[in-house]
């Protein structure tokens, strides 16, 4: 979308708090001093084979950029692409897998639009609203900071141990059940944490198909810091680990990899699974979390108590966009 950076200049547009010029999980657009209205969408091909898992984790994966922002979903909208000649009992099951991932939200389906294609494809642009003060965004993380992840990592493996037919059931079902579970209560628990005025926590932002590294250097770039990352504080689903040391990894990886290298700093000797994990690409993936460090114990402890896989992973430190990776 840069190369229409200059077409919508932001003095132009005073009320579109965060568009092209101020790239974020999501659009913003601020109504009046309490309310903003947010816009995002998402959709792909399957990443599992079960319609309406795939349906549902399509759906959670579009609401998680509003969960970022700190917003709730207000509707969605489905956009779907199908093929001429498949069982249109498949679509429907797509169709409400997403639907009943949206109606726990919250939120409803208002709509959509419907294409051929070759290759089946889902997912939503979804409406939401934030009040324009307690907006969540990518920058604003600063050195002293705890960093929570509330979901664990490896789905990218696991995917493609799935489409290659060597995934074990077992780890199908744990990353589905990850994949489908919203982060609407890990979200509402970081903005009550901000109802005080002290606002520990100082950014946010999902981690999705740029990986923990891509989307880690995102936040610490807009955030003019560096993050140290411990590598044994990583939580990985169930079989993650075994098909990365059989080298099962998707083509994002490698490209996540030979983009965002540069920003990533080795300070511990890893295997090379071990560090092309860190470029996997997630799909409806945790929340990264900024939090103060005196909150960030209770912060983690609230998310746990309300069953979210939340682990702290590391810390913000002074620097630009470095991402340093420690082994413990």
């Amino acid at each position: 979308m840069q190369p229409l950076k200059n077409t919508f200049p932001a003095e132009d547009y005073p009320q579109l708090i965060i568009g092209l010029s101020s790239p974020d999980d999501t659009a913003v657009y601020q109504l009046d001093e309490k309310r903003a209205i947010i816009s995002t969408t998402d959709f792909f091909p399957p990443v599992v084979d079960d319609p309406y898992h795939f349906g549902a984790i399509a759906a959670a994966n579009a609401l998680s950029d509003v969960y970022a922002m700190g917003g709730k979903a207000l509707m969605a909208i489905n956009l779907v692409a199908y093929p001429d000649g498949l069982d249109l009992s498949i679509l429907t099951e797509i169709l409400r897998g997403g639907a009943d991932k949206v109606k726990e939200a919250g939120a409803a389906i208002a709509g959509g639009h419907t294409v051929t294609d070759k290759e089946p494809k889902y997912g939503l642009a979804v409406t939401g609203e934030v009040h324009p003060e307690r907006i969540l965004r990518k920058e604003g993380a600063k050195p002293g900071d705890v960093l929570i992840l509330t979901k664990p990592l490896g789905i990218g493996t696991i995917t493609t141990a799935i489409k290659r037919g060597q995934a074990q059931q077992s780890h199908v079902d744990e990353a589905i059940a990850g994949m489908a579970h919203l982060n609407r209560i890990a979200s509402e628990i970081v903005q009550q944490y901000n109802d005080d005025e002290s606002r520990p926590v100082h950014a946010m932002t999902d981690i999705t198909g740029y990986s923990l590294s891509g989307h880690g250097h995102e936040m610490a770039h807009l955030s003019h810091v560096d993050m140290k990352i411990k590598f044994d504080a990583l939580q990985w689903y169930s079989g993650a680990i075994d098909y990365a040391q059989q080298d099962i990894f998707p083509g994002g990886m490698h490209r996540n990899r030979e983009y965002f290298q540069e920003w990533v700093k080795l300070d511990a000797q890893l295997a090379d699974w071990q560090e092309y994990l860190l470029y996997d690409p997630q799909t409806s993936g945790g929340l990264l979390i900024a939090v103060a460090a005196d909150k960030a114990a209770s912060l983690l402890s609230d998310l746990q108590s309300a069953g979210e896989n939340a682990t702290i992973i590391g810390e913000v430190v002074a620097g630009d966009g470095v991402l340093h990776i420690l082994k413990s």
